[in-house]
């Protein structure tokens, strides 16, 4: 007897997928997970080989190839990010690999932070009033304040981030969402890990004057979810741009790798909670890529850089079907989250508030 196709297998799986939903009318939870400024090509192919021994960008070549250097593309990724290409594949999908013809793009013309989480936020580029990334309240409405005004999502919405400009950008303000970012305490009823993590956060400097050390940013996010089981939340980590921008290529690897980790973490959890397990949604992505030639460009983004505006989608969780890694021409674009997000929380989309077209797994 002939054995079924992978075409007939994924839609089985399609079928079994929608007979899941209708048994199950609660729409799935969402965690959105931005690395920032992390570059598709360390992502889908590892360590950079003119980068990874250059003394001008890494301190000790030795230790770093030791750590992430492998004989093939494909060993080298799974080597930076054990847990995006051991687990997700077989149960997700990785968009944005422009050497298999899958490709993600910015649609702001800006290509840095700001402009880039908006877009990711709202559906749309602002390209008229985001032009920086100075504090300033955003004037546009995000996914998480169109959520945290319905019935279903009001008081269930939460952000965390490691940069000090994320309560503007979301507009915790206006929009009623609760944002713990830049060196921010927990003050809501904080329990006792996270009273011992606002202690700690004081007593650990941070290199840089407006972005924390992600551990803490995920352990706010993490400790957040165990008390509050927010059915929309997102955390923004951001040293890997940091170390980026200060041309320290050793650290940047270094703190995906971990990242790649905490993302595990804040999975496995979900599958243990009852709240959460087999009914969340894993969207990961970035807000901008940086330079690749000539090479010095790595360390940097913007309009003038070459590639900035390329970046990378990675989705898992419940209803997803495990495509694996995205190959064929297929473009796509990160205005698209927002209302991919809406979609998946079943929220009609306004196209005054949130824009865009949701992605079609």
């Amino acid at each position: 007897m002939k054995k079924p196709s992978r075409k007939l297998w994924l839609a089985i799986f399609a079928f079994c997928s929608i007979g899941v939903f209708a048994q199950n009318s609660e729409p799935p939870k969402v965690v959105l997970i931005t690395l920032d400024g992390f570059r598709w090509q360390e992502l889908f192919t590892g360590a950079d080989s003119l980068l990874i021994a250059n003394k001008e960008y890494v301190h000790d070549t030795t230790q770093l190839k030791k750590s992430f250097w492998r004989a093939s593309a494909k060993e080298r990724r799974t080597a930076l990010m054990p847990f995006f290409w051991s687990k997700v594949p077989t149960m997700g999908q990785l968009h944005g690999n422009r050497l298999l013809g899958s490709k993600m793009n910015l649609t702001n013309t800006m290509w840095f932070s700001y402009p880039g989480y908006n877009e990711i936020l709202t559906g749309a580029a602002d390209d008229a009033r985001i032009t920086s990334n100075d504090k300033f309240n955003n004037p546009n409405i995000t996914v998480l304040e169109r959520y945290n005004k319905t019935e279903s999502g009001k008081g269930k919405v939460a952000a965390f981030g490691s940069w000090d400009v994320f309560p503007f950008i979301v507009n915790e303000e206006r929009s009623g969402v609760p944002v713990n970012a830049g060196f921010e305490s927990a003050t809501n009823n904080p329990n006792e890990r996270e009273q011992f993590l606002n202690k700690l956060q004081e007593q650990i400097p941070s290199p840089w004057g407006s972005v924390r050390l992600d551990a803490f940013t995920h352990h706010f996010a993490l400790e957040h979810m165990k008390k509050a089981h927010p059915k929309l939340v997102y955390i923004s980590y951001g040293e890997t741009d940091d170390f980026a921008h200060e041309g320290d290529y050793q650290a940047y690897l270094k703190s995906a790798h971990n990242t790649d980790g905490l993302i595990k973490e804040i999975w496995e959890y979900t599958q243990k909670d009852e709240f959460y397990k087999d009914q969340t949604v894993f969207i990961i992505s970035t807000d901008h890529g940086r330079g690749t030639q000539p090479l010095h460009t790595w360390t940097g983004h913007g309009s003038k850089i070459k590639g900035a505006d390329q970046v990378w989608l990675v989705v898992f969780g419940k209803g997803i079907p495990p495509l694996g890694e995205a190959e064929g021409e297929k473009q796509w674009y990160t205005n698209q989250i927002a209302p991919t997000i809406l979609d998946i929380l079943d929220v009609p989309i306004n196209s005054d508030e949130v824009k865009g077209e949701p992605l079609k797994f």
